[in-house]
């Protein structure tokens, strides 16, 4: 199961600024960049397998249907320690996000990867994803 969420507060761009309105509206038309927080809640025992077949495979298909992603993160602390893994991708807009995401899960080579995978059971008990805007004080990520 997945979770969508939505978080729209403004973005800067550095130079010449648009109004929080106009940015609001930009992001929930789909037109601005935006970021997307997925949270995945391994089942228990499976998030090494997870994070390696991030490492190994998922980070490259995401390049190759053009999804960015900035970073990924384990907890340190229990109880999510060992069973919490995430990330962050941008995507040029809302539409851009949803027409990766298709092309990423209606890609074969994602569909082989996800199934050598699992054959010993499936990696995700569910899987939060929230979009995002940067907040009119906030400056892009250095990435």
């Amino acid at each position: 199961m997945i979770r969508y969420h939505s978080l729209t507060v403004g973005v800067s761009t550095g130079g010449s600024r648009k109004s929080e309105r106009e940015e609001k509206g930009d992001a929930m038309t789909g037109s601005a960049k935006v970021y997307e927080l997925r949270i995945y809640h391994a089942v228990p025992g499976k998030l090494d397998s997870l994070v390696t077949r991030f490492r190994d495979y998922t980070d490259k298909l995401f390049v190759k249907h053009g999804m960015k992603s900035l970073a990924y993160w384990t907890a340190l602390d229990e109880p999510v320690k060992s069973s919490t893994f995430l990330y962050i991708l941008e995507h040029p807009s809302r539409e851009a996000a949803t027409a990766n995401w298709k092309a990423f899960q209606d890609d074969p080579e994602w569909q082989t990867v996800k199934a050598k995978s699992e054959e010993n059971g499936k990696l995700v008990e569910k899987i939060d994803s929230t979009f995002l805007t940067l907040a009119d004080f906030s400056q892009p990520p250095p990435i």
